[in-house]
């Protein structure tokens, strides 16, 4: 047995002060890990409360990292050494090589921390962006200029890729880089054509915690990875990268078929290419019909009056549930809601249009970059 301590995270270049604690860890010579985020002494505690620091853990166990799931209470992902060093040496593979990376995202949370773990794999040491008081795309130019070659990389979630593409100097430097992994959420088409277009190498990553974060490329598994999908359209992921379990709960119902852990995702799986159709859990019961959200924000995304959006589901008397669209609009002004409706019913069933449409300035996030779904909901229910 091992014990499991804590690791404070640092925002900003302070953060390469881990590099030689993950190293140890990677090694097998160090503890087992939770990290938090440094001077954030709320969420600290949470954490702490909740994953018991100082206790002991399984021996294999190198990082236990807390889970961004909606239920807000957080759940601690037992993974190994191993296991982060599959998925570490898995993506350099299927990017053509280890290279330079740019830290843009929050290091406590997985995807900031295998940037991090990649960086020690490959013998790096990461560039820098302290978004600690939030992602400024203008930070961008001079830390791709300070990248060395001859391969170059970040890691980043859909929002601020939005951010990004109305920056010039940004797109300018990230169009520089050899590949942008893209997860955290569902990255709508446009934001996806608009980047590419721009000459972005934009990598859309599925994955969570429970597997050292990303570990479907694009729809196609990572070396090791194992993906299937059941009758009801749930997806299970498998192999090299999965957690061993959470701590403190060994008997959590998504570990109990070995070697196996049940998302909470839907998709389809056809050719070996992984389609994630949205969240089983998220799914809108509207007059005895289901609607999924994210389906629904895929159409209206595709709006010109749509910068973002997220589609939930209000109380109503009448239908249970009624479909409403939060929306962040594009410049010149935001649509309305017949125009929404009119625009979704061209390509879903009437039952998926907005009943209702709420304007915001922005979106409320969770985790490294996720829609708070609850939080909208209690927002405007």
């Amino acid at each position: 047995m091992n014990t499991l301590e804590l690791l404070p995270v640092p925002a900003g270049a302070a953060v390469r002060g881990v590099l030689p604690i993950l190293q140890r860890m990677l090694d097998g010579s160090g503890p087992a890990l939770l990290p938090v985020p440094d001077g954030d002494d709320r969420e600290t505690r949470r954490l702490v409360d909740a994953l018991c620091p100082g206790d002991p853990v399984a021996g294999d166990v190198g990082l236990v990292v807390a889970t961004s799931g909606t239920t807000g209470t957080p759940k601690g992902a037992q993974l190994s050494a191993a296991a982060l060093r599959a998925s570490g040496e898995a993506t350099h593979a299927r990017l053509g090589g280890p290279g330079s990376w740019l830290l843009a995202l929050p290091a406590h949370h997985i995807a900031g921390m295998q940037v991090l773990v990649r960086s020690v794999l490959g013998g790096t040491e990461p560039v820098v962006v302290d978004v600690s008081a939030g992602f400024d795309p203008g930070d961008l130019p001079a830390a791709v200029d300070a990248m060395p070659g001859p391969r170059r990389y970040t890691s980043m979630v859909p929002t601020q890729l939005v951010k990004a593409l109305d920056h010039p100097g940004a797109v300018t430097a990230l169009a520089r880089l050899d590949a942008i992994l893209l997860g955290g959420a569902a990255t709508p088409l446009p934001i996806l054509e608009r980047a590419r277009t721009a000459g972005l190498t934009v990598v859309r990553t599925y994955g969570m915690s429970e597997t050292c974060g990303g570990c479907v490329y694009e729809g196609v598994p990572l070396d090791g990875v194992h993906v299937r999908v059941d009758d009801d359209s749930r997806v299970w992921l498998g192999g090299t990268t999965l957690a061993s379990g959470y701590r403190g709960l060994p008997d959590h119902p998504a570990f109990a078929v070995p070697g196996w852990f049940r998302t909470d995702d839907a998709g389809t799986l056809e050719d070996g290419v992984l389609r994630i159709r949205g969240r089983l859990d998220e799914a809108i019961s509207t007059g005895g019909l289901t609607v999924v959200p994210q389906v629904v924000e895929a159409v209206l995304a595709e709006h010109p009056g749509v910068r973002e959006v997220a589609v939930v589901g209000l109380p109503d008397e009448r239908l249970g549930q009624r479909v409403t669209a939060v929306v962040v609009p594009a410049a010149g002004g935001a649509p309305t809601l017949a125009e929404l409706r009119e625009h979704v019913e061209a390509s879903l069933d009437a039952t998926a249009a907005p009943r209702e449409l709420q304007v915001v300035d922005a979106l409320p996030l969770r985790g490294p970059g996720k829609v708070d779904r609850r939080a909208l909901v209690a927002r405007f229910s």
